[in-house]
């Protein structure tokens, strides 16, 4: 394994570091709605790694037993994720109480924005991955572009299906597994910080807009819960 392969692998581990915090949210939620939105995004991305599957099924060693294993998951998950999130849709009324802390009118229209924006690109850069194997700051492979493409899908589609709900509460889980992911993803960036190519401008713009984004998450999560606590709304 290269050096670049194995800090995709760390990459991908900090993710999943997230992905396991989010599940054990699902495992404890009293309520559908707060963590309904990342089932979509993660929905979005089993469809990207079930089509990147396809397109490369020559990069993998079909004698491993790994490779039925990310066969049988990637033929599953595509189907079972929407289900799931189809099947408790129904348990959700979207009622808010009286104490309900609301996510600012301007953090909607931005998330949203951001999160159309990201998920458009996604779906170029998957369809085209040329341009970012070209520009990337680490360097990548066809297939390694894809996989990135639909992480980067999870994230636009998760901050539009937040923001389509004005309430904090259904925002909350959600922000809590991004801030995670993001503080781990630049953890693992300043240890291999020797790898990317600090001479390319896209490299500054993507950790520095990592760490921008960070620093607004914290500091609307610090806001908001602000508000919920003073709304004695339930600080579960």
């Amino acid at each position: 394994m290269d050096d670049s392969t194995g800090d995709d692998a760390r990459r991908d581990g900090c993710r999943l570091r997230a992905g396991v915090y989010f599940f054990y949210r699902v495992a404890t939620a009293d309520e559908w709605h707060t963590v309904a939105p990342v089932f979509l995004g993660i929905a979005t991305f089993t469809w990207f790694m079930a089509v990147a599957t396809v397109l490369h099924w020559e990069n993998f060693n079909h004698g491993h037993h790994t490779f039925y294993l990310w066969v049988f998951l990637y033929a599953l998950t595509p189907v079972l994720v929407p289900a799931v999130w189809a099947l408790n849709r129904r348990t959700d009324a979207g009622a808010r109480s009286d104490d309900e802390v609301s996510l600012p009118r301007v953090v909607r229209l931005f998330g949203g924005a951001l999160g159309v924006v990201v998920t458009a690109t996604a779906v170029v850069l998957f369809v085209d991955p040329g341009p970012m194997v070209g520009a990337w700051p680490w360097a990548v492979s066809t297939f390694t572009a894809r996989i990135l493409a639909g992480w980067f899908a999870l994230f636009g589609v998760v901050n539009v299906a937040v923001v389509r709900d004005p309430r904090w509460s259904a925002a909350r889980i959600p922000v809590q597994s991004e801030v995670l992911g993001f503080a781990l993803v630049l953890a693992g960036a300043a240890r291999v910080w020797r790898n990317f190519d600090q001479t390319n401008p896209l490299t500054w713009g993507v950790v520095g807009g990592m760490a921008l984004y960070l620093l607004g998450l914290l500091a609307l999560y610090a806001l908001l819960e602000r508000r919920r606590t003073g709304s004695g709304a339930d600080a579960s």
